[in-house]
């Protein structure tokens, strides 16, 4: 009987969040071992699909890094790194469309579509969603967004689907582009209006001291965070998604996350909890009671 009541109180908890979600926007970047690990990308698509049934309009956006080096790997391809890009040759970008269009966002596309007609796979380059410019003459194929066209992404919203986006944009030459997906997600998410913008990693979160597995960050202030990137406190693969939150924010996304996508379900956790389980960047910095797992609203350390 206490088992069935903490459900009941679970599910009474998750109300109000239903309730201030329904028919919102929220752009979810997929990576890490969520995405390549097959059982945890069931439960992250199971995930998505319950809020798509409970009335969120989700948006997925992800890249394909493992994946992309290893089919380079393969064919006998150089794989260079400069500046934490891909460094991507005309050559290179064949493969990168092929292993992020035909096999990563297939495979996505696939999970959540075995729980019903609900997703459709695109690209950046799809109806001009993303156009691009390069980064550097010496990243090849690198590209930032230029610009966001949303009405093929609005489009599926308002028939019912969920957008799954591979992180390509089309060039003025006609070409494409290799686009970071953090901050394609960032972007995307104020383009989009999104009520937040969701970051699934391979930790936890912010740390105000990584080596102290205590001090995770659960609430943060968005000139906080901006200054977590000025002052270099961050480690090198949370750059970018901190700054695309940056971003998202200063375009007018309310909240964003960063989340343990290895934590079984830590996006229904995190959206409809009080408490939640990741970090949460927000204007204010403020989330609310913060008596679960430990968790607690730390100075940054600035």
């Amino acid at each position: 009987m206490e088992h069935l009541l903490a459900k009941a109180e679970t599910l009474t908890e998750a109300l109000p969040w239903i309730k201030r979600t329904w028919g919102r926007t929220v752009v979810i970047k997929y990576g890490g071992a969520a995405m390549t690990d097959p059982v945890l990308r069931e439960h992250v698509a199971s995930d998505i699909v319950l809020m798509k049934l409970v009335g969120v309009n989700p948006v997925i956006v992800h890249g394909g890094g493992p994946a992309i080096t290893g089919y380079m790997e393969r064919l006998g391809m150089p794989v260079e790194f400069f500046d934490g890009l891909r460094v991507t040759s005309e050559e290179a970008m064949e493969v990168v469309k092929m292993v992020l269009v035909g096999k990563v966002n297939k495979e996505l596309v696939g999970s959540i579509n075995s729980h019903g007609r609900l997703a459709v796979g695109i690209t950046g380059d799809d109806g001009n969603l993303i156009t691009a410019e390069p980064v550097s003459e010496r990243l090849g194929r690198v590209g930032r967004v230029s610009s966001i066209d949303t009405t093929v992404i609005s489009k599926l919203i308002g028939d019912g689907f969920i957008p799954v986006v591979a992180s390509v944009g089309a060039g003025a030459d006609g070409g494409s582009y290799n686009i970071n997906a953090d901050l394609v997600a960032g972007e995307l998410a104020a383009a989009l209006d999104a009520d937040k913008v969701i970051f699934l990693t391979d930790v936890d979160g912010l740390y105000a001291d990584f080596d102290d597995k205590s001090s995770l960050i659960s609430a943060l202030a968005l000139h906080e965070a901006e200054e977590m990137i000025a002052y270099d406190k961050l480690a090198t693969g949370m750059i970018p998604k901190v700054a695309a939150c940056a971003h998202a924010l200063s375009g007018g996304v309310e909240r964003a996350h960063i989340l343990n996508g290895t934590v079984p379900h830590s996006l229904l956790l995190e959206v409809y909890t009080d408490c939640g389980v990741g970090t949460m960047i927000t204007h204010d910095g403020e989330r609310g009671p913060m008596e679960c797992n430990g968790a607690y609203q730390a100075e940054a350390g600035l």
